[in-house]
């Protein structure tokens, strides 16, 4: 079975199907001046989109890295998250503080999915 890869770069893909399994990069915000819940609300919408290009949503995650900045966004960023997540299929998830690559980002996900139907 073939690994089809999406947005292939350089040095990374923004996401990889093998098997019905979607793996996606680490998503950040691409408008890195805003707060926790600003950020947040950005990645979760590249995750919506980059789902969606591959049939998949949401509703289908298997897992899920959350890396914060700084531990005291952690309520800001889980106050997006309950809102954005689907209840009733919330996947596994870790949240650790972490140094981010570019220090303005507060916050990256990663994301491994399965794809619908």
């Amino acid at each position: 079975m073939a690994v089809i890869r999406h947005h292939v770069g350089k040095r990374l893909s923004e996401t990889a199907v093998y098997n019905g399994t979607v793996y996606l990069a680490g998503q950040i915000a691409e408008d890195a001046d805003q707060d926790i819940t600003g950020q947040t609300r950005e990645v979760l919408g590249h995750i919506d989109r980059l789902l969606e290009e591959v049939n998949s949503d949401k509703s289908h995650l298997l897992s899920v890295q959350i890396y914060i900045s700084d531990m005291v966004h952690f309520a800001g960023m889980n106050a997006v998250w309950d809102e954005w997540v689907a209840q009733g299929a919330t996947p596994p998830r870790a949240t650790v503080e972490a140094k981010l690559a570019n220090p303005k980002c507060l916050v990256e996900i990663v994301v491994v999915a399965a794809q619908r139907d």
